[in-house]
């Protein structure tokens, strides 16, 4: 049962931040492109709890009852296969999880029911499938049994594992201090993450990391994840671990692939630092600046081949310019419309990135939102069109949905959990840090950075 406090909040929330923002006297002004829904005018700051606050109720209200985890998907405009409804995703629910911890900040729910929640979570991981310590892509959120992510991908994903490892440890930091209760939820989190038998993933040795493994099927997928893209989380959970590191060699020869990660490639007049697999010139999808740094706190983050912040903030600032550069091309995109990432897409889904091969015509409002610490004045102009311009359109029961696009009038009520956390957890970050505290606070992190030649201070 949800509770009072909860409901109130539900209820009252938008009405009271249209009622604080009519009370200031800086009340922002929109262009006309703006002004095109009823939608009523409040502040910057109102209008970012606001998209805050309905995305993580994809989280809260839309979780899977039995597990707590963040469901794969969420559709209002059509039936999926019944047996989809109760499907979990590994990576999402550690968004998912940091998104709680947002809400339990920002007081959308109280710490009790956070706690309870996160407790639910953890409960539900101890007892279910874990091959070598990690988590599969996807689990039936009833039994905790493995659902194949593809034919022979039924065990262990790596990546998965590591981004739901990154919220779980940031739970860890925020209830280390707490009362008898909280505290053992941090046993129970540390319990979960000396488990994870990364160094066992080099697959016998060798100076890489490997994305699967399958307990029928082997090392088939035969996936080295090799830099750059969205993996850098994994390498650096990698090397801090208690019980199971690997070798700083692992990082430099199989992600950097010896240096060759390093490039000096410049468009639009921002360099691009690293190497980005297939998206050389424009940088690639934007969740690639987005999944790693939910917790990695990339401000003063660099090592021998990059400086983290500019690294993002161009590769942000490129795609945005791309959208603005090509706004001839596809009916919508512009200075207050743009973001291309991996997303729903009018075929399927797909990963949207700058480039004549990768640009689809589809907007991504994750692309634009989670980019808010990179690029808070394009961000903001974004998150305003999207709101106030287009309205119900493309804004649900969850905050915006995960797609559109204006070139095929195209606008599916469809939800993805992997876009939803990055949208809360990344504006938080831009308005508190507060994700990024926690998780750079875990002493192994710290030394696993210093490890592998990170400097972050």
């Amino acid at each position: 049962m949800k509770s009072l406090y909860y409901l109130t909040a539900l209820v009252l929330l938008p009405a009271a931040l249209s009622c604080s923002s009519r009370q200031n006297s800086s009340r922002p002004e929109l262009t006309v492109q703006q002004q095109k829904t009823d939608f009523p005018v409040i502040s910057d700051d109102s209008l970012l709890t606001l998209t805050e606050y309905r995305t993580f109720r994809y989280f809260w209200d839309g979780a899977e009852p039995v597990s707590g985890m963040a469901r794969e998907r969420y559709h209002e405009d059509s039936i999926y296969p019944e047996d989809d409804k109760n499907i979990v995703t590994t990576g999402g629910s550690g968004f998912g999880i940091m998104a709680i911890l947002t809400g339990i900040d920002r007081h959308f729910i109280t710490r009790a029911e956070g706690f309870a929640r996160l407790q639910k979570i953890v409960a539900f991981l101890e007892k279910a499938d874990r091959f070598h310590g990690a988590f599969p892509h996807w689990l039936n959120g009833e039994t905790g049994k493995v659902k194949p992510f593809s034919p022979k991908d039924n065990g262990a994903d790596l990546v998965e594992t590591a981004y739901l490892m990154q919220g779980l440890l940031a739970t860890r930091q925020y209830f280390q201090q707490g009362n008898e209760q909280e505290k053992k939820l941090v046993i129970d989190i540390d319990r979960l993450w000396k488990k994870v038998e990364w160094s066992w993933f080099t697959r016998g040795g060798e100076k890489v990391l490997y994305w699967h493994w399958s307990p029928d099927y082997g090392w088939a997928m035969n996936f080295a994840v090799r830099g750059y893209n969205e993996c850098l989380i994994l390498y650096v959970l990698a090397a801090s671990s208690p019980t199971f590191p690997v070798s700083a060699e692992v990082y430099h020869q199989g992600w950097a692939r010896n240096g060759a990660i390093v490039s000096n490639q410049q468009t639009y007049g921002y360099k691009l630092y690293l190497n980005h697999n297939g998206a050389e010139e424009y940088g690639g999808p934007l969740f690639w600046a987005h999944y790693s740094f939910l917790g990695l706190d990339p401000r003063k983050l660099k090592d021998q081949y990059a400086d983290y912040w500019q690294a993002n903030r161009n590769q942000a600032l490129i795609n945005y310019q791309w959208c603005v550069n090509d706004s001839s091309k596809y009916a919508g995109y512009g200075k207050d419309c743009w973001g291309l990432t991996a997303s729903y897409s009018i075929n399927g889904y797909a990963a949207h990135a700058p480039g004549k091969s990768n640009d689809l015509g589809v907007i991504s409002p994750t692309a634009a939102l989670s980019s808010f610490p990179y690029t808070p004045e394009q961000s903001m102009a974004a998150l305003k069109h999207f709101y106030y311009a287009l309205g119900d359109k493309i804004w649900g029961p969850f905050g915006f949905y995960d797609a559109f696009s204006q070139q095929y009038n195209w606008y599916p009520k469809r939800y993805l959990a992997i876009d939803q956390g990055p949208t809360v957890v990344m504006i938080e970050n831009y308005r508190t840090a507060l994700l990024w505290n926690l998780f750079m606070s875990c002493p192994e992190i710290r030394k696993g950075l210093t490890k592998l030649g990170f400097t972050y201070h």
